[in-house]
């Protein structure tokens, strides 16, 4: 649960926002809150976009860009003056939204408005519309409020260091506490103009890349993957932005627990910032992920470690198995880049159990927080293959699907450089003279061995968590109830050769999967029978298989399956079995060629209907049916279009 502490600048929910900060302690504590709440809307029902709790611990944290150090001085300059530039010594610039004379509303995420707090109905009113679209924000010249900002980083692009980069296009608005869950989200606006960081772009955003950012977001956290999340969308109708061609522009209101990146870090290490490090560093713990001691507990270095005995699944935390090291312990910033990795890791491990590629992680897309994040040419695997990459710019695969556990380790391995400093002063990171005048030359050799071994050893846990979680979330998928060893090459490692081999869909394997009754598996004749429900509607694919080799294939693995399952289960617990597969395993996932009509439907024959209809599908992914039009419902969520398979698309999209 997100404890917020920020600094509210509207007196009026300064009280309640010191009681959500201890909301768990007593029951006391919970009445007064519920009874001041009730001073405004029904806070179970949600508040309005004005009664939201609003705060900027961000700004009010960290340093602003030294030529707009005040919200004063940025809204009294012309809009232009806030365009690209280098921008040092500083983490944001104070810059306001680009108004918009003509403005649709085009589609709201009704879970994310309730995940913020708000009443349904509020999407109506005219200052949602306004706010969503850039043309107000919540600070007047009188009476002082948040100032919107846009934030400072740099990021490892393709492998290459890319020096400055920034929301080129994103401006946050506010931070909003949900008054019932005191969960604290950040509120932006991705392509609401210029900011200093958009280098040679317009900073807008097409309707085209704004579609997909929208319903994906959604999906993904749906599916119950760590993501940003997206809570409406705006047409820009007279708005004609150059991309591969001239099209509408658009904006997403998005929101995220933090849109901190290990980029943030970067940019900062290549500029020698280290005083700026220990700042942000230190904001992270206590900021975002809600203070020190919520992070990992601290592990003693030791050489006997064995690298599975550094993460007890059960509990979430180390386990302290070893000697230290003559006295040389872990620090609060070693723990904190370790709660870093975890998190990281077990996202990329849902990644990789969905099928799902964001096709661009460079270090500006890689979240702190462990989130999906900043969606461009992503895509969910159609037919299974491990090289393919949704970028047709990834001429290398460097983001190909199963290179996304590796490149997050090298992402995080630039991050553990960036704090390398602080996590190998280990127990003297607080002395006076470390702090102020940092690393001696004498001293170098000892921190700088003190922080490999720490990155060495975040590694191995990373690893560690990732393949766990990995194991448990395929297990989930295939019905099964306990992990053996034997289930990674047995089970797994068979599958996905068959899958691939066979060119079989990824997604529909496990969810056709859930809805066959072991009974129907007994016999090899009847696992052959059962076979073909695993193919494309043309048939399978590969190369040297003829349909009886095939069936075989899946006939093998199917055996296989089935004894674990009845180890799992017993031969009565079938029915509760598929039961549970179901509700792991969606019918529905945003691909790549139903966004291709989604958009086009949108854009060119102006059908809005759909964009909510498909919203709906992604918000309940795992239902039968939704309710609108069974044929069309049946179409997204049926094979895909031979020649719509591994489509790839651009950074723009």
């Amino acid at each position: 649960m997100v404890r917020a502490t920020p600094r509210i600048f509207l007196s009026r929910h300064r009280n309640y926002m010191s009681l959500c900060n201890n909301l768990h302690k007593t029951q006391t504590v919970r009445n007064r809150l519920d009874q001041m709440t009730t001073q405004l809307s029904d806070p179970a029902k949600g508040l309005s976009l004005e009664e939201l709790p609003k705060s900027n611990t961000f700004t009010a944290k960290l340093p602003p860009d030294p030529a707009f150090e005040t919200p004063e001085i940025s809204h009294g300059a012309p809009r232009e003056a806030l365009g690209p530039r280098l921008v040092k010594g500083a983490l944001y610039t104070f810059v306001r939204p680009e108004p918009s004379m003509k403005t649709e509303l085009l589609g709201v995420s009704p879970r994310a408005m309730a995940d913020l707090g708000l009443m349904p109905g509020e999407e109506l009113t005219p200052q949602f519309t306004a706010v969503m679209s850039g043309n107000h924000f919540f600070w007047t010249k009188e009476n002082g409020g948040i100032y919107p900002w846009a934030q400072c980083y740099g990021g490892w692009q393709f492998g290459s260091w890319a020096g400055q980069l920034g929301d080129g296009r994103a401006i946050s608005l506010f931070e909003s506490t949900n008054p019932n869950t005191c969960v604290r989200y950040e509120l932006q606006l991705k392509g609401a103009g210029k900011t200093p960081y958009s280098r040679f772009a317009d900073g807008k955003s097409v309707l085209r890349s704004s579609i997909r950012e929208y319903v994906v977001s959604e999906a993904l956290s749906a599916l119950g993957i760590p993501t940003t999340r997206a809570l409406s969308i705006t047409l820009m109708p007279e708005s004609k932005i150059l991309r591969e061609r001239i099209e509408p522009g658009a904006i997403v209101a998005r929101f995220a627990e933090s849109w901190l990146r290990i980029g943030t870090f970067d940019l900062l290490r290549a500029r020698g910032d280290r005083d700026l490090i220990r700042r942000l560093a230190t904001y992270a713990a206590e900021d975002v992920f809600h203070g020190w001691e919520s992070l990992p507990a601290a592990v003693p270095l030791g050489k006997d470690q064995p690298t599975d005995a550094i993460y007890n699944p059960a509990r979430g935390v180390p386990w302290n198995l070893v000697q230290k090291h003559e006295g040389v312990e872990e620090n609060r910033f070693a723990r904190l880049y370790r709660e870093v990795a975890r998190r990281n890791a077990k996202t990329v491990a849902a990644w990789q159990s969905y099928g799902f590629m964001n096709g661009v992680l460079n270090t500006d897309n890689t979240s702190i927080y462990g989130l999906s994040l900043d969606y461009g040419p992503f895509a969910f695997m159609d037919n299974f293959d491990p090289q393919y990459t949704p970028n047709h710019d990834d001429h290398l695969l460097r983001y190909s699907y199963k290179n996304q556990p590796t490149i997050i380790w090298w992402n995080l391995v630039r991050l553990g450089e960036s704090l390398g400093e602080l996590i190998g002063a280990g127990t003297k990171v607080d002395e006076e003279s470390f702090v102020k005048e940092g690393v001696t030359e004498d001293a170098t050799p000892a921190i700088v061995k003190l922080a490999e071994e720490i990155i060495e050893r975040t590694g191995e846990e990373f690893r560690t968590i990732f393949l766990y979680e990995y194991k448990r979330l395929m297990g989930g998928r295939l019905g099964l109830k306990t992990q053996k060893e034997s289930d990674f090459q047995d089970i797994f490692s068979e599958m996905l050769d068959t899958l691939e081999a066979l060119e079989l869909d990824f997604n529909h394997f496990f969810l056709r999967l859930s809805h066959v009754p072991i009974s129907a598996l007994d016999t090899e004749e009847k696992r052959k029978e059962v076979a073909p429900i695993f193919f494309h509607n043309e048939g399978f694919g590969g190369v040297g298989y003829t349909e009886n080799s095939a069936k075989e294939r899946i006939a093998n693995w199917l055996e296989r399956w089935r004894l674990r399952i009845l180890e799992d289960w017993g031969p009565y617990g079938d029915v509760e079995r598929q039961k549970a597969m179901k509700t792991v395993n969606p019918k529905f996932l945003p691909r790549g060629w139903i966004l291709d009509e989604v958009i086009d439907r949108v854009e060119r024959r102006g059908d809005r209907d759909i964009l909510d209809r498909v919203m709906q599908m992604a918000l309940n992914p795992f239902k039968e049916d939704w309710g609108w039009n069974k044929e069309e419902e049946e179409r997204f969520c049926g094979d895909v279009p031979r020649y719509k398979r591994a489509m790839m698309c651009s950074c723009s999209s």
